[in-house]
């Protein structure tokens, strides 16, 4: 027991120091945590480590998922969601397939089925490794590309990966599969969504800020392992739940809860990520010495491992190339729309309504609430033509999301996965292991060391972002100050000075205070609706409006706390 917490103790130190440590000497902390796990695995006192890949799966991977999932702004992940699906689904099963074949072809005896099951592995980019790339100057739009892939691909993988151990073991069905991976992902969309809507509905109730956030540690959980049981993809339940979460979240959850919130799933974020690529480099002595123990040849492992880790950017240069090509041409197509959408959104509702008859089966006239659904599209179409329009989606860009492709942690849990006793075992898997375990650490160290210097290298021309982002704000505060405007009721004319404060009746001074505490909570109550609607259609920078909610979510604390209204 006490080495136990001796070992948890240097853990968490060498974390945090890792934490501190990288951005200093220009080294991502993961890539820190990965060395330091590496050399001391080979020290001959430290015995050899084996973590339970469940751990990870399913221990570790929910909380994270739903965490990223919780703090990504929604609007940007439904406007992206195009490329985002691409890349979590076609691009895994189109890597998992190449890959299997060349796996197949370089391996003895493996066979096709196996190939994919060791290119399902390795296909996935990692969704702690993607944290890397938030640490350099990368564009807003291609974050929330990376992170949306990273939320939802490993799903993707793992339900191939025991697509293809099946089909290894027996006859494979191409619709069935499909039929399997259509019914995971729906199992874990209703579960997820419910869990989200229960976790809001419940610790919205909740007045103690800490047991909220005690309470959310389990909604992850709570959301995966009945999905799982049910046959569904846990992770994507997870990823469900932290999304509605996320949109609805702010709505109900008092400032308090929210701040809580943030302040400890960043903590926790950073010992669990911090422990996964910890954990990953002292896995080396045992991965080596399996393979060792089979003779199988560490040399010509590293170069298949080498070999594969090219292919994976091949391919993923292949799929995102054409992809970066029909972006930017759906770009182009909402710009020559842009005047027409324009003109809808300055129309009286007669004109809408003639404009929604003209397109309808017997010229039937729409309600008021499709006429307030059609005014809605109208706002955030426009929103979505500018937000493109601002942030094209370049060779820069394209580069950026090719090379960001890491995998992690998760390739190296999967693989340990792979049966190794019962009636269909798999072929070599201290060989396949490894393999998985050499592309990880190949990615991480070639691209994660690289991205940084990469990114500065093919860096834009600096752009005024700092005024794009303060015009940005001065549209926000108009719309903050009309909301305040909509509030009931003036500011009453209290004590001026300190005399009149002295002087003042001690009942009357409290009731006053009462009252004008009401109504700035009130305000900011309509400022903080305001900023969410336009949030939800999407008409300023997601950065931006999270900095207003947290302002006005300190504004509210300190007021709360303070017990006084703010003169």
């Amino acid at each position: 027991m006490t080495e136990l917490l001796v070992v948890g103790v240097i853990a968490l130190v060498a974390i945090a120091g890792a934490a501190v440590l990288g951005p200093r000497i220009g080294v991502a902390a993961p890539l820190v945590l990965v060395v330091v796990g590496i050399i001391a695995s080979l020290l001959p006192w430290i015995p050899d480590v084996e973590i339970d890949p469940e751990w990870i799966l399913a221990g570790v991977l929910p909380p994270l998922l739903y965490s990223s999932a919780v703090s990504m702004p929604s609007m940007n992940f439904r406007r992206e969601f195009g490329a985002i699906s691409g890349l979590s689904v076609l691009l895994v099963v189109a890597s998992s397939v190449v890959l299997g074949l060349f796996f197949a072809w370089v391996i003895p005896g493996l066979g096709f089925w196996w190939g994919i099951a060791l290119g399902a592995i390795v296909s996935p980019t990692d969704a702690v490794a993607t944290s890397i790339v938030k640490q350099t100057s990368v564009s807003r739009r291609v974050i929330a590309i990376l992170d949306g892939e990273s939320l939802l691909n490993d799903a993707t993988a793992l339900v191939l990966l025991r697509t293809a151990i099946a089909a290894a073991a027996a006859s494979f069905s191409f619709w069935g599969a499909l039929g399997d991976f259509a019914k995971a992902v729906a199992i874990a969309a209703v579960i997820g969504w419910f869990v989200g809507w229960a976790n809001v509905a419940v610790r919205s109730r909740v007045p103690n800020a800490a047991v909220n956030t005690a309470l959310s540690f389990a909604v992850p959980f709570i959301a995966a392992v009945p999905t799982e049981l049910l046959q569904g993809s846990g992770l994507v339940a997870a990823v469900v739940a932290g999304l509605f979460t996320g949109i609805v979240g702010p709505r109900k959850l008092p400032p308090g809860h929210r701040l809580s919130d943030a302040q400890n799933w960043q903590t926790i974020e950073l010992v669990l990520e911090g422990a996964v690529f910890l954990t990953m480099g002292l896995q080396l002595s045992s991965v080596l010495h399996d393979v060792q123990a089979e003779h199988t040849g560490v040399g010509p492992a590293v170069l298949i491992a080498v070999g594969a880790l090219v292919l994976t950017v091949l391919v993923r240069a292949a799929y995102v190339v054409p992809l970066l090509f029909a972006l930017s041409a759906s770009a182009k197509r909402g710009e020559r729309l842009q005047a027409r959408f324009e003109e809808m959104h300055a129309s009286d509702r007669d004109a809408m309504s003639e404009t929604i008859r003209e397109h309808r089966p017997g010229n039937r006239a729409p309600s008021e609430r499709e006429l307030d659904r059609f005014a809605v599209r109208i706002r955030r179409t426009l929103a979505d033509i500018a937000y493109f329009t601002r942030a094209p989606l370049g060779w820069r860009e394209g580069t950026t999301v090719i090379w960001a492709g890491m995998r992690g942690a998760v390739t190296v849990a999967a693989a340990q996965t792979l049966p190794a006793t019962g009636a269909h075992p798999a072929p070599d898997r201290s060989l396949l292991v490894f393999i998985a375990f050499a592309v990880a650490l190949l990615s991480l160290v070639v691209q994660g060391g690289t991205i940084g210097p990469l990114l500065r290298r093919i860096a834009a021309p600096a752009t005024d972002t700092a005024a794009k982002d303060t015009e940005e704000r001065r549209r926000l505060l108009e719309l903050m100050r009309d909301a305040a405007e909509q509030v009931p009721g003036t500011r009453e004319a209290g004590p001026a000075t300190r005399e009149e404060l002295e002087a003042a009746d001690p009942a009357e001074l409290r009731a006053w205070m009462g009252r004008e505490k009401s109504r700035r909570l009130a305000v900011l109550e309509a400022q903080r609706s305001a900023i969410l609607d336009a949030r939800d259609d999407g008409t300023f920078d997601a950065e931006v409006l999270e900095s207003m909610l947290q302002n006005l979510d300190a504004e509210q604390i300190a007021l709360e706390l303070r017990g006084a209204p703010t003169r």
